[in-house]
């Protein structure tokens, strides 16, 4: 009697050799991501925190025209914070950045809670107000100069309709052209912060609005003491994105302004622009760029420890 051959194969069958290349191979299929995100990395790594090493350097030593790279201390520093144009800076920077934030949180919960009314035509409305966040700040920019230009903008076209002594020309006073910047940006941003909040109205639980209203609760009421604190973490992601388009706005200053009448409207970016490349001053630019980059980290840091000790809790 003959045995049948077992179901299975021997042990020395399953143990063969693998084919030439396949370790190889298998070891490239694992690291193949690595490889992909790999020159992206040594690029940030670079000519982010590479030139943001630099620039600190730079901001200890007395270059001027040309960068040199024997380290005086901080006098860069010292002779920054006597500059009367850095305090022009930062006052605008306060005053642009607080009213800035402040009429777009605003105007975009507002926008929000009329949206999530359910009313209708909201997909037309909806895009109606997201479409400046679609525009450069460039755009946005010029088109609000040639709107607030007295000679052919609003002022213009409001005494052709017979008002002669109309008078709106903030763009060209000096203790008004920041408050232009504070419209144009306003206009710019206030959709996006629509979007954000109302993304989170249409996440809030249905059913406890709807208790609310049994108990007989008006809807502002119910809006202010029950939906908006539920959804407080999105007024701080709000806050820390506008935050952070405040103290780098450039491009939106240099075409409505120019900075000017002047320096009147002057930004901590400008500044360190008109410091570096048209003064030849690069220490001092460089010290009021990382002073930028210190305000900038003072409101992400608080955000990020807030978000990430949320989510230990969680």
């Amino acid at each position: 009697m003959t045995l049948q051959n077992p179901p299975f194969q021997p042990a020395e069958e399953k143990a063969r050799p693998a084919p030439a290349g396949s370790g190889f191979r298998a070891s490239a299929q694992r690291h193949l991501s690595k490889l992909v995100v790999a020159p992206s990395f040594a690029a940030i790594l670079v000519f982010v925190y590479g030139f943001i090493l630099w620039t600190l350097y730079v901001s200890f030593t007395n270059s001027r025209m040309l960068p040199v790279y024997d380290l005086v201390g901080a006098d860069a520093y010292v002779r920054l914070w006597k500059l009367e144009r850095w305090y022009v800076a930062i006052e605008n920077l306060l005053i642009f950045g607080g009213l800035f934030i402040g009429i777009s949180l605003a105007i975009g919960i507002v926008l929000a809670v009329l949206l999530d009314q359910r009313i209708r035509g909201e997909g037309a409305l909806r895009t109606i107000y997201l479409y400046p966040m679609a525009l450069s700040f460039i755009v946005t920019g010029t088109a609000w100069k040639w709107i607030l230009n007295p000679s052919i903008g609003v002022q213009e076209f409001v005494r052709g309709l017979g008002f002669e002594t109309f008078t709106f020309d903030w763009i060209v006073q000096q203790d008004t052209a920041v408050y232009t910047l504070v419209i144009a940006a306003v206009w710019q941003s206030s959709g996006f912060v629509m979007a954000l909040f109302l993304a989170a109205l249409r996440g809030v639980d249905q059913e406890i609005i709807k208790a609310a209203y049994l108990d007989g609760a008006s809807l502002p009421r119910i809006y202010w003491g029950i939906v908006l604190p539920s959804i407080r973490p999105v007024f701080m992601s709000a806050f820390v994105i506008l935050a952070h388009l405040a103290v780098k706005s450039y491009d939106l200053v240099v075409a409505l302004t120019g900075g000017g009448p002047g320096y009147a409207s002057d930004l901590p970016a400008t500044f360190m622009y008109e410091m570096t490349f048209r003064r030849n001053q690069i220490a001092i630019g460089s010290a009021s760029a990382l002073m930028m980059l210190a305000t900038v980290v003072a409101i992400i840091v608080p955000y990020l420890y807030s978000e990430l000790k949320g989510g230990k809790r969680v």
